[in-house]
């Protein structure tokens, strides 16, 4: 068995007090035998307010959330997936980026998210991330985590299976999909999507959640899963409080999956 946690977190607008939440979460999951800790997007700051945002979004080696997990994985000897952070990139423009560390404290991989969530909700909450945000191009994934091939996603790259369809193509054997849903489209879609990447992909998902009443205002969904291959929910986290989930992965799950139902390995192109 693999054991991983998951944070369950309601980030602020001070990315100091995040970066004690995620130092704390590290020894907390370490101290649980955790071998890799998973946490939501936006980790280090989650603040609607763009302005007040801007005086905290600094380059990688600036940013504090960054570094504090980096040391925090080195002294536990265990793999983060930083669901992401606000980065600001060589451009001028901020990053949507997540970030796999290794027990070294070392960064594996990066990803920036690629689909923007450009919307208008029926609640009358309006949200345009591409106005502050560059969008990623290019899917992502690490070799060598304490759950195999990792493939990366953030929150609204959930609605878009052409990506998760290519992490598939990669044999992935779990897909991190960190959110700060919120509470509408998490009540009608979260579960039913969630089940519906692991079951296509044949792996397991992971989904780090924002949850609750956040300083700027949004009210997130929470719910951090994990699910099997199968589409079995492993954990649900519920929708009321922040904490540390553990859960224990059987790997050999994957194979059992793909020989049942080989969906990847029969997979064929369609002509337009």
């Amino acid at each position: 068995m693999t054991r991983i946690a998951l944070l369950q977190m309601t980030a602020g607008v001070d990315p100091e007090a995040n970066a004690a939440v995620l130092a704390d979460a590290i020894v907390r999951s370490a101290g649980e035998g955790a071998q890799m800790l998973f946490t939501p997007e936006m980790s280090g700051l989650l603040d609607r307010d763009r302005k007040r945002a801007s005086e905290h979004i600094r380059a990688e080696r600036d940013t504090a959330p960054l570094q504090e997990a980096r040391a925090g994985a080195a002294h536990a000897g265990m793999w983060v997936s930083l669901g992401s952070l606000a980065i600001l990139t060589e451009d001028g423009r901020w990053a949507n980026r997540a970030f796999v560390i290794d027990p070294n404290g070392e960064i594996a991989a990066r990803y920036d998210k690629i689909h923007m969530f450009d919307v208008d909700l029926a609640s009358g909450e309006s949200w345009r991330e591409s106005n502050a945000y560059a969008a990623g191009d290019t899917a992502v994934v690490v070799d060598g985590t304490p759950v195999g091939r990792l493939g990366l996603s953030i929150c609204y790259d959930l609605r878009f299976p052409a990506l998760f369809e290519e992490l598939g193509r990669q044999a992935c054997d779990a897909i991190a999909i960190p959110a700060a849903f919120t509470v509408p489209t998490g009540a009608a879609h979260w579960h039913v999507m969630q089940r519906a990447r692991a079951i296509e992909a044949s792996a397991f998902v992971i989904a780090a959640a924002q949850v609750g009443q956040h300083q700027d205002g949004r009210q997130t969904y929470g719910h951090s899963l994990v699910v099997d291959p199968w589409g079995e929910v492993l954990l649900d986290m519920e929708g009321e409080e922040s904490g540390i989930g553990i859960a224990d992965l059987d790997l050999a799950r994957i194979a059992e999956v793909r020989a049942q139902v080989p969906s990847l390995a029969n997979r064929r192109a369609i002509r337009s």
